[in-house]
Order: C-alpha cells, then structure tokens, then sequence
C-alpha cells in the first residue's frame, strides 16, 4: 500500500553469484535443485492440489450469428478448454502452449450461444466504435458479427461497464476481434463504487455484480495515463467479479512513475467476498515489441486482490518507475514487478502451467512483486516457469525475478531450477 515502508525490510540487491538450494521430498511430490537464474516449475501428481446498423454507425443488434465458442462454465475441470486464438492471423497465440494446468469449472470459458446484443451486422464496417461502446453499456452476453476475417475495432471513448446491467456481462470476440485504444484511452472500465456507472447496493466495495468476464479478444494500444482512478491501460475493474479467458494484451500502458500506480495491462481492485480473478490462457506481451509498461506491473496490478493465473504467458513486460513503495527521497516511486504487481493484506496469487519470462522492473521483482503487509498472503507457484527476469533493485534470496513478504516463502510445487 502507498503508506506501507518496504524499505524497511532487508533486501538483496540483486546478485548473480550461483546458489544452489537442495530441496527436499514434500508429500509425494519430489522436489529438486535450486541454483540462480531463472526458474522452472515442474509439477507431477498435484491434481489434488488447492488452488480462482450501417456502416456508417455501426451496429449492436439482439439477433444475428455469434462470434464466441459457445463454452459452458458449467463445465468440469481439466486443462483443455477451446481456444481460438492457438494460432491466430497475427502476433503471438493465447496462453501457454505447454500449460497443462487444471482449469476449474468457474474458470472456463462463459456460453456464448445464445447472445443478448451483437455487435456488428456481418461485415468489418459495421463493427465500430460507437457500436462497441453501445453494447457495453447495454449489458449481458455479447458477442461480435464483423465478418469472417480478423478486425479491429479502434475506440474513440473508453467503454464503461454499468452496474445495473447484466449481473453476468460477457464480452467474447471469437478470436477475430482487436480492440484498440489508439494509445490514447483505457479501452474497458468498470467501477462498483463509481456514482456515474449506477450505485446498486449500499456496500459498492463488497458486491456480487457485475460479473465480468471477456474471452477470446485482443487487446491493444490501450492508455490510462493521467486517468483517474489510475493504472488499467487495457481494462480497469473495481468490484463485482472479472474473469480473463483466452485473451492478448500487447503494447498496453499506464503512468509511468508513481508508487502504487499499476497495471500497464489490468487493474482490478474489491473483489466480491475476496474471491479470486482467475486468468485463463491468456498472453500478456509474448513479444519483444509487444511488451505493456507501467509505473508498476507492466502485466498485473492489484491492491489486496487474489489472481488465480492458469495457462498464461507474460514476457517482455516492464515496471519502469524508480523510487519503490513509498517513493525514496527525490523519486517518484513505483518500478517494481515487471510483470505481476501485487499489494494488500490477506490475498493469494496462484501461478499455474504458466511462463514468466523476459520481463524487467527498475526496482523489485523483474517478474513478480507480491507484499502482503501483514502477512497473511500466499504466493503459489505451480507447473511454471520464471526465467530471465530482470529485478535491477532488489528480490528475496532464492527465489530470481520475486520480491516476496508473505506468510512464509513462496509454496514451490514441483521441480525447481534457477539457471545461473
């Protein structure tokens, strides 16, 4: 939090000397070596384990074909969930290729098949802006009509989520669809707590709406520097429920300096009873030029939010403040957690089937910066992969790429090793 003084804590500045760690047996799960560089998860047996209209304006319409997968998440789990964009027209795919995580029912993909509004009347013209923005407003299941080749649809306004619509609102692009904030705005916010998007309940912070959940899109471009609430380049969401699938995030930015700003990609703060966003097969940079860059966490931000990340890649993202958290004298502060920033009390980030690779912070934890101030919150890394992580301040002895104040060092499930 900005009031919390991590400096006081003892950190290692950041050391290449080589380590290695013996690990020992835990349960029926063998553990192995640890030496410095970067880290890989190998995970055997731990299923049982716990883990969260014209073409001039544009058209949403409540009739027409359907651009998602028509996926229930009623489903059961497993790691297999239908995923167009495995290999899409351009830029790199959706998820982790090799992630064989188990996905929980509440995780997967949302049913598509029968949509509330359709944006679009079947050609790329007739998805635009203001057709988009519309449907989001209006609520409920979404889904695009553009025609059958890729399209993206650049915003001239932000759209903004209203609390009084859905509960369940659903935006689904069939992996055909690019949204682009022309690096100019935020492209998807959603506020309980803000008064011009509908209060509906007397607790704004502590509510079961909207349910928010986007699959098979691409976000691109988006900007929220200078916003107010800050940090979310693509989306921004405070309260109610969020859920990721089978999403892109590429060249997505927020301020560039602050000590609690974050999110170049996501933002997401209050969630419902504390429950978690879960992240599913989604890609987070994947590229050198497709990086997203904030003041802190170029990937994710959160404030005493839990993320349940499965699938999932980030790599090439940066946190490039400078100063920490509260910012050092004659700083501006922020810089930490290249690709996962989180912040808080009681909270828990799960990583699972998922590579970090490639990603850079000014201060701590190149891949992720997790401070529970009161420790009582759990890092959990599964079936993954950090390597080539980059904290140029600080991260915790033993683990590269991590910063960690917790209840306990991270919980390592499976075969570790740090490559000098």
């Amino acid at each position: 939090m900005a009031g919390m003084d991590h400096s006081r804590f003892a950190l290692r500045r950041v050391s290449r000397a080589a380590l290695l760690v013996q690990v020992y047996a835990l349960g029926a799960v063998t553990l192995g070596t640890l030496t410095l560089g970067a880290l890989t998860l190998g995970i055997g047996g731990c299923g049982d384990d716990d883990s969260a209209a014209d073409s001039d304006s544009g058209s949403a319409s409540t009739r027409g074909p359907q651009s998602g997968s028509g996926s229930s998440s009623g489903n059961n789990g497993g790691s297999s969930i239908p995923n167009p964009l495995t290999d899409p027209t351009d830029g790199p795919p959706a998820g982790n290729p090799n992630g064989m995580a188990d996905i929980p029912a509440e995780a997967r993909p949302e049913d598509v098949s029968s949509p509330d509004v359709v944006v679009g009347s079947g050609t790329a013209d007739s998805c635009t802006s203001e057709a988009f923005v519309s449907a989001v407003a209006q609520g409920g299941v979404i889904t695009f009509d553009c025609g059958d080749d890729p399209v993206t649809i650049t915003l001239d306004e932000t759209a903004r989520v209203f609390n009084n619509t859905g509960p369940q609102i659903v935006i689904d692009g069939g992996g055909l669809v690019t949204l682009s904030g022309a690096g100019a705005r935020r492209i998807l916010y959603m506020n309980t707590c803000d008064e011009s998007l509908v209060f509906t309940t007397p607790n704004c912070d502590n509510q079961d709406h909207p349910q928010l959940t986007v699959q098979n899109l691409t976000f691109v471009d988006g900007n929220a520097s200078g916003e107010s609430p800050d940090g979310g380049g693509a989306i921004y969401a405070s309260g109610g429920r969020f859920k990721i699938v089978n999403s892109r995030f590429f060249n997505n930015t927020c301020d560039d300096v602050g000590p609690d700003v974050g999110g170049g990609a996501v933002r997401v703060l209050q969630q419902f009873e504390g429950r978690p966003v879960f992240v599913v097969n989604s890609t987070f940079g994947g590229e050198d030029a497709l990086g997203n860059v904030c003041s802190n966490g170029g990937g994710l931000s959160s404030i005493g939010v839990s993320f349940t990340v499965i699938n999932s890649t980030f790599s090439h993202n940066r946190a490039i403040g400078n100063g920490a958290n509260p910012a050092q004298p004659g700083t501006p502060g922020g810089g930490s957690g290249g690709a996962i920033y989180n912040d808080g009390n009681l909270f828990t980030l799960t990583i699972s089937g998922t590579t970090i690779t490639d990603n850079t912070a000014n201060e701590g934890g190149g891949a992720i910066f997790f401070v529970s101030n009161d420790r009582s919150g759990s890092l959990i890394l599964e079936d993954s992969t950090l390597a080539r992580n980059i904290s140029s301040g600080f991260e915790t002895d033993g683990f590269p790429g991590i910063f960690v104040l917790a209840s306990g060092d991270p919980q390592v499930r499976g075969s570790t090793t740090i490559d000098p």
